[in-house]
């Protein structure tokens, strides 16, 4: 017999019935190919993170340092509430003008969310949050030297600047930072800081600034800013951008994805309607539960440490179930605060209320991250932007229930919107089961 192999030997016809032979074990499989996402861009050496490469220790303080920033940025945020008075008095302006030091940087991050976002490219994010974080500093540091109005106002500019670009980015971190069992309770880590601002920031601000003055409170958090600037030098690793974000990408994102645009219409109900309603959480104590006015400020130190404990219950839960539970539960205590009274009521409701609105924050951000995970950044800069913007929104829906009905019609409002947003909140999560079911009955991964 002759050898197919032997020189000078031509190869022998293929036989039909022969098995085909086994692929050479040096040729890649196809699952250990890379796989593009459609529409995702990934810059070299920027594949998302779980927090494997660092030591547990390390992925725990840079989250803290995250957190930190936060807590940092919502104090120097929500500071004037405490301070309008005296900012007025000495410098000239009413209240009412005042006022523009709260309003100014809410409008500022919602518009510098989306714009921070995809202005950041291929710059590293740690980077990018000490820059915001440094620019917060430097704000609060010329407030506090500020000779006129027009200069706070420049700087609280400044200010929102910088909220709005370090949540949008930093909101996404801890899937980078910790293991993937723990982002949960690492996000709600991150996202603990908002309502810590409100229930330690706010008050150590606002008494500071009684006893040394209003530039004095301003100065505090600027230094607190330095403080942070350096924590986030030290503790945070570096973190390349895991894709280039453009600006056609975002509107895209919101045509293209149901879930990134059902998170961001729930994000502007929830909190508009929560807005309409806190604004003017202090007549409606008043007014509806006849809670006398000196205990108002200790109530609400109450509603802050509730909202701390809803915050990090909701951090290790799924995002769309904590919602519906957290927008269903918003709309029953919103109603009845607006119609029961008595001191009791009024208090045991502030305190749920608290504890329910502590969840949102660290929920819809788990929901931007879940419906959208190969474009983390760019969901949340959405949700951010919107976030800001219906605080904005809010206030003035529940000023023009206040002012044109009564104080009662504000949190019936809020209640309104609450409701339409759990209907939201569930369509989209028994189209999101459906479709999930769909793929499986077809044998397409869910």
């Amino acid at each position: 017999m002759t050898s197919a192999a032997a020189p000078g030997n031509p190869a022998p016809p293929p036989d039909p019935t022969a098995r085909p032979t086994a692929r050479p074990a040096s040729l890649p499989s196809a699952a250990s190919l890379p796989v593009s996402l459609p529409g995702a861009r990934s810059e070299p050496g920027s594949a998302l993170g779980s927090g494997g490469g660092l030591a547990p220790w390390k992925g725990w303080a840079a989250v803290c340092a995250v957190a930190l920033g936060i807590f940092c940025l919502i104090t120097s945020e929500l500071l004037p509430v405490g301070l309008l008075t005296p900012v007025g008095a000495d410098l000239g302006v009413s209240d009412g003008t005042a006022g523009l030091m709260v309003t100014v940087p809410g409008l500022v991050a919602g518009c510098c969310a989306p714009l921070v976002t995809v202005g950041a490219g291929r710059l590293d994010r740690r980077l990018v949050l000490c820059v915001l974080i440094a620019l917060m500093a430097a704000a609060n540091l010329a407030a506090a030297l500020a000779p006129n109005f027009a200069v706070v106002l420049a700087a609280r500019l400044l200010v929102g600047v910088s909220v709005g670009g370090f949540w949008a980015i930093a909101g996404g971190l801890a899937v980078r930072l910790v293991p993937g069992r723990h982002v949960g309770r690492a996000t709600a880590l991150v996202f603990g800081g908002v309502p810590t601002a409100s229930v330690l920031g706010v008050p150590a601000g606002t008494l500071l600034g009684e006893l040394g003055g209003w530039r004095t409170a301003f100065a505090a958090v600027g230094a607190l800013g330095l403080v942070t600037l350096t924590a986030l030098l030290l503790l945070l690793p570096p973190l390349p951008p895991t894709r280039h974000i453009t600006f056609p990408e975002l509107p895209a994102l919101l045509r293209e994805n149901p879930a990134v645009r059902a998170g961001v219409i729930v994000t502007f109900l929830v909190v508009t309607g929560q807005f309409a309603a806190y604004t003017f959480v202090r007549p409606i104590l008043r007014d509806v539960s006849g809670i006398d006015a000196a205990y108002v400020s200790t109530l609400l130190l109450g509603y802050g440490v509730a909202g701390v404990a809803g915050n990090f219950l909701a951090g290790t839960r799924d995002a769309y179930r904590t919602l519906l539970v957290v927008s269903s539960s918003l709309a029953v205590i919103l109603a009845l605060i607006a119609v029961l009274p008595g001191p009791v009521a009024g208090t045991t409701l502030l305190l749920a209320w608290g504890l329910a609105y502590g969840g949102v924050s660290v929920s819809v951000q788990g929901w931007m991250i879940k419906a959208s995970p190969d474009a983390p950044e760019a969901a949340s800069s959405l949700m951010v932007a919107m976030f800001n913007l219906a605080i904005a929104a809010g206030a003035l829906f529940g000023g023009l229930a206040v002012d044109g009905i009564s104080a009662p019609a504000a949190p019936l409002g809020g209640a309104a919107l609450m409701l339409v947003a759990a209907c939201t909140v569930w369509a989209t999560a028994v189209r999101r089961t459906d479709r999930r079911d769909g793929k499986a009955d077809t044998g397409h991964p869910a």
